[in-house]
């Protein structure tokens, strides 16, 4: 693991970007990529698009990684300043009673607590039940709605209080692996390609946002990118802990390489070509069949204009959409060696038309 290269991820991890307050974390993307990169812009949606020129007439490939998280917004300061939210994205209420969290304001960042009452008040029929997310309130310490109101204003974005930790060996857990870590594949993969100075394609890089709402950043960078292939980076679900469903998910293990995934939302013969540079560079991969439209930028890309060539490349995660999602780092870097591989393997000469 590089220090240099932990560090970048550790920053861009950590750094607050629920869907639709993306800046912090596209800040980091920028900075990182600002000495890399022919062209960096950032276009009207919040998406950061770095571009690699390639040969003249070389296909134009797009590399799309989300950099927004779940998280909270607050909706209402009540009388005696507690703080009433809802959740940005897909977040199970039943995890959030009792955590610590940070709310985003104008004046920095601003800790609370999810209150919850003490289980010796709760009766016994209705520990079980989850609360509503109406009904859970975060206390930021004030004694009533005018001092909080000093701090916090309506719409402010909210976090779970958590960073990068080192677990064993190589592996790590945060909150925000999804997808911050695709836009860090995505980065140095734009790194590595311009240290290799191998690129047979023109090179597009972008760190979408709005994924979590809709796939919102995915679809109008793409269509401002016009790519001819299309390459989602994402997190796909592991399954190598207690309880899970290998007939519903597939044997899916950290560690192992990332997940080539595989169906009507994939090309097939960009499928074959992932498959077939990860057995020539020797990577470890994975394979997950994916019967429908997968949910991630890689549907909305497909889509665009014409029709685009996508696959879909995932890394294996534990405990999605919590504070405490888990990943290995050998599974990044076995990506960003298979992606930085496809982009001097692709030439003009390719048709990815079915046959």
């Amino acid at each position: 693991m590089n220090e240099q290269d932990f560090q970048f991820f550790k920053e861009l991890v950590e750094a607050p970007s629920p869907s639709g307050f993306e800046q912090p974390a596209q800040r980091v993307i920028r900075k990182a990529l600002a000495d890399d990169v022919d062209d960096l812009r950032t276009d009207v949606m919040g998406n950061v698009v770095a571009h690699i020129k390639g040969p003249e007439g070389s296909p134009r490939l797009m590399l799309a990684g989300h950099c927004d998280e779940v998280g909270f917004m607050i909706k209402y300061i009540d009388d005696q300043g507690y703080l009433f939210f809802a959740p940005i994205g897909g977040v199970d209420a039943h995890l959030v009673p009792g955590q610590r969290v940070t709310v985003h304001t104008a004046g920095g960042p601003v800790p609370g607590v999810v209150g919850k009452r003490p289980i010796h008040q709760i009766e016994a029929k209705d520990r079980e039940k989850v609360i509503p997310f109406k009904s859970q309130f975060i206390d930021i310490g004030c004694v009533d709605k005018a001092e909080a109101a000093k701090l916090v204003s309506i719409g402010d974005p909210v976090t779970f209080s958590v960073g990068v930790e080192r677990l064993q060996g190589t592996r790590l857990t945060s909150r925000a692996l999804d997808d911050k870590m695709g836009a860090f594949i995505v980065a140095q993969v734009l790194r590595e390609v311009r240290r290799q100075k191998t690129l047979s394609v023109d090179l597009y890089g972008v760190s979408t946002v709005q994924e979590e709402v809709g796939l919102r950043g995915g679809a109008t960078s793409a269509y401002g990118v016009q790519p001819d292939i299309g390459i989602a980076v994402e997190v796909g679900f592991a399954s190598d802990y207690p309880d899970a469903d290998h007939k519903d998910s597939g044997e899916i293990l950290l560690g192992k390489g990332p997940i080539i995934a595989r169906g009507p939302n994939i090309n097939p013969v960009l499928f074959e070509l992932l498959i077939a540079t990860a057995k020539e560079e020797n990577i470890p991969c994975q394979i997950m069949g994916i019967p429908r439209a997968t949910g991630t930028d890689a549907n909305v890309m497909q889509l665009v204009r014409g029709g685009v060539a996508t696959a879909l490349v995932s890394i294996p995660l534990r405990y999605m959409h919590t504070p405490v999602e888990v990943l290995d780092w050998v599974d990044l870097e076995g990506a960003v060696k298979l992606l930085s591989a496809l982009c001097s393997r692709i030439t003009k000469e390719h048709c990815f038309v079915p046959n």
